[in-house]
C-alpha cells in the first residue's frame, strides 16, 4: 500500500464506485472530486494496514518463540535425564507464557477493533 499523499489504485477505484453509486455515471450534481473521497478512503486503508502489519509482526514473533522453545536440545549437551526433564519443563513453561501473552494481546486488539466499529 502506498504511503504517499496520493491515493493508491484501490482507494481511487472505491472513491469512483462510491460517487458513481450516489450520483450516477456522469457524477451530475457531485461537488467533490473522486480524489478527495479517495484520500479519505486511503487514510482508512492505511490505518487498517498498519493494524494488519502489527498483527503479522506479533504472529512472526510468536512463531519464532515457539519454534525456538520446541527445538529439541542437543543430545550431546543434555545427557542426564533429570536435567532433560527440567529443561523440557522450562521450555513448556516458556511456550505457555508465550501463548498466554498472545491470547491477552489478541483480546486487547479485538477489543480495540470493536471500539472503532
Amino acid at each position: 500500500m502506498s504511503t504517499d499523499a496520493e491515493p493508491d489504485k484501490l482507494a481511487s477505484f472505491l472513491a469512483e464506485e462510491i460517487l458513481r453509486t450516489i450520483y450516477g455515471d456522469d457524477y451530475q450534481g457531485c461537488t467533490v472530486s473522486p480524489d478527495q473521497i479517495a484520500a479519505v478512503i486511503q487514510k482508512g486503508l492505511q490505518q487498517r494496514q498498519a493494524q494488519t502489519n502489527d498483527l503479522l509482526e506479533l504472529y512472526e514473533k510468536v512463531v519464532e518463540a515457539v519454534d525456538l522453545l520446541s527445538t529439541p536440545p542437543d543430545r550431546s549437551k543434555v545427557t542426564d535425564p533429570d536435567k532433560l526433564r527440567a529443561l523440557l519443563g522450562e521450555r513448556l513453561d516458556g511456550i505457555h507464557a508465550v501463548t498466554t501473552k498472545t491470547i491477552r494481546t489478541t483480546a486487547l486488539v479485538r477489543q480495540a477493533a470493536k471500539a472503532q466499529e
